[in-house]
């Protein structure tokens, strides 16, 4: 197995502890940098997108997946070339005001920055004026993710797809929503870009509406 194989099969199973090491020999044998990002952990997080879809791992084998990447990452990050983890743009993730579900909206961001985005994220409950802030903030904002988990916070997804649809900047980011109670009809009413289903499906969305899928 070689030295690649060695940390996506740790990132897979979630060893957290264990990927850091795993990292630092891959590099040391004079593996690349940027290989052992994408074979190593983003293929690696595929995968694990794939099994959480198909329901044969749930939501914590998932998280420890992630956080095992976030550790080899953090190994690798001095070795990439700058904005290497974050090479296909920035992504605003907010999950909307009255909310305060995170779990699932931190599992989209892990996954999203696992798809080499860099995630800003705004955290729960989040009023559609910090949402319009952070863009401005952040012009070169390449899309605006929102959750929504209850079915009492479905309007004020709507509301704020509604402002952004309204803002001057809308024409250079897209919007994608998801969350318990979100379908695609929905996501189509409210003016949204695009609709994921689950974290993984999420990921693939990004790249998609970014043009790297």
């Amino acid at each position: 197995m070689s030295k690649i194989d060695e940390v996506a099969e740790l990132v897979e199973k979630g060893r957290a502890k264990k990927v850091g090491a795993a990292v630092q020999e891959a590099l040391d044998a004079g593996c690349d940098p940027n290989e052992i990002l994408q074979k190593g952990m983003i293929d690696a997080m595929g995968v694990v997108g794939e099994k959480f879809k198909n329901n044969e791992i749930f939501v914590p084998e998932m998280l420890v997946a992630a956080k095992a990447m976030k550790m080899g990452v953090e190994v690798l990050k001095p070795h990439l070339a700058s904005g290497a983890t974050g090479a296909l743009g920035k992504v605003i993730i907010a999950t909307v005001a009255g909310d305060l579900h995170d779990i699932g909206k931190n599992l989209v961001a892990m996954m999203i920055e696992s798809a080499g985005f860099t995630v800003i994220d705004l955290g729960v409950d989040v009023p559609i004026d910090k949402i319009i802030e952070a863009v401005n903030e952040n012009p070169d904002v390449k899309i605006v993710a929102l959750s929504a988990l209850l079915t009492t916070t479905m309007p004020s997804l709507r509301d704020t797809v509604a402002a952004l649809n309204g803002a001057p900047f809308r024409k250079n980011i897209k919007v994608m929503v998801g969350g318990a109670p979100i379908t695609q009809e929905f996501a189509d009413e409210i003016g949204a870009d695009g609709y994921s289903e689950d974290a993984a499906s999420a990921a693939v969305l990004a790249k998609k509406l970014v043009g790297a899928e």
